[in-house]
């Protein structure tokens, strides 16, 4: 999405200092009534790391959204923000012991796990909590995959479910995640029929199983269309009733980017343009933030952010794209150039587009001595 009037207007009297992010929170609410409309059954987990701007959080918990943490310290955030424990999920597959007992204590009931260590570890910390198993998928179409880092093979995830069972937690259900900015619409498919076999296998030993996280991979806008929510909402709720017919489990959505991205702005000024020899087809256009200052997504170039310009009128040439840091790293745009107006210049300001996600969260506090990205919430 475009910056909107009431970030323009805010960039026109502030006038910050530096680069920073603005994220409007009239978007963020109207994308959450869209979730909501869309997927009436479902219950809305934020994922708190895409952007735990506090104003975010409040006005999120007062819509009623439910919240996914990663951290004790995300737990925090959502109580702060009005969340009661019961709307909140300790989603990392990775967790201390001591902080599962530290979230238990703050009345969290609902841990994501992955493999019976992580089970073991629930049911001394936080007995008689709900569980439920994440298993892996292949990311196909998504923009921004993930690794296997997290989750079982689904074949794995019965043991891992049953080993929660007999050790007194409830066997919950089971969580997937189809990868991030994910524009296959059937991504979801495939999932949801591991999914069914997987409830159909814990019923053989006696086990019922009630919940299907159907986790993030929900898309924001960047330079190409995506799907809007409801026509997502379809193709899983066709999903689920394939796989699961009339006994259609509890449903989850996670979504995060899909949440805030199209709310924010970032605003950024033009350092130095150069080139690299005489005959250099491409300008080099640096930037004041890059990579280390929230960027981090145009790692391997696999999120392409809109870059709007007051010169965006004037013919254009490729550019490579790159931060200010004295880091070989801190490039952006290398192996496929972006379209920079010719006439931009030392000094311009840029605005990049659809930056609500996983920019403040991912600056750096102090590589080469530049501040961490500031924000504005309005």
């Amino acid at each position: 999405m475009a910056a909107t009037a009431r970030i323009l207007d805010f960039l026109r009297d502030r006038r910050p200092e530096g680069p920073c992010l603005v994220v409007d929170l009239e978007v963020i609410a109207d994308n959450f009534r869209a979730f909501r409309h869309a997927m009436p059954d479902t219950r809305i987990f934020y994922a708190v790391k895409a952007n735990p701007a506090p104003e975010i959080l409040k006005m999120l918990a007062s819509m009623g959204s439910c919240f996914d943490t990663a951290s004790v310290a995300e737990v925090d955030m959502a109580l702060a923000a009005g969340a009661t424990p019961d709307r909140i999920s300790f989603g990392n597959t990775i967790k201390k012991e001591r902080d599962i007992a530290a979230a238990f204590a703050r009345g969290v009931k609902l841990y994501a796990v992955d493999c019976v260590e992580e089970v073991e570890k629930v049911s001394r910390a936080a007995p008689g909590s709900q569980v439920f198993c994440r298993i892996l998928t292949d990311g196909v179409g998504a923009e921004w995959p993930l690794s296997r880092k997290f989750g079982c093979e689904p074949s794995m995830a019965v043991d891992v479910l049953l080993r929660a069972h007999a050790l007194g937690l409830k066997a919950y259900g089971i969580s997937f995640h189809v990868g991030s900015q994910q524009t296959r619409l059937e991504a979801w498919d495939s999932a949801l029929a591991e999914a069914k076999a997987i409830f159909d296998a814990m019923q053989k030993h006696g086990v019922t199983l009630s919940m299907v996280n159907l986790g993030g991979g929900f898309p924001t806008k960047y330079l190409k269309a995506v799907p809007g929510t409801g026509t997502y909402a379809n193709a899983i709720h066709e999903a689920l009733t394939r796989h699961f017919g009339n006994a259609i489990p509890e449903t989850i959505i996670e979504p995060g980017r899909g949440m805030v991205g199209n709310a924010g702005v970032i605003k950024a000024e033009v350092v130095l343009v150069s080139k690299k020899h005489a005959n250099d087809n491409n300008r080099w256009v640096y930037l004041d933030i890059g990579k280390f200052g929230g960027l981090a997504e145009t790692m391997d170039e696999a999120i392409r952010y809109p870059i709007v310009t007051a010169k965006d009128g004037d013919a254009k040439s490729p550019c490579v794209v790159a931060g200010p840091t004295c880091d070989s790293a801190d490039v952006l745009y290398e192996k496929t150039p972006y379209d920079l107006p010719v006439t931009l210049t030392v000094g311009d300001e840029v605005l990049i587009e659809a930056t609500g996600a996983y920019t403040t969260t991912y600056a750096s506090v102090a590589f080469n001595g530049f501040s961490p990205l500031a924000a504005y919430v309005i």
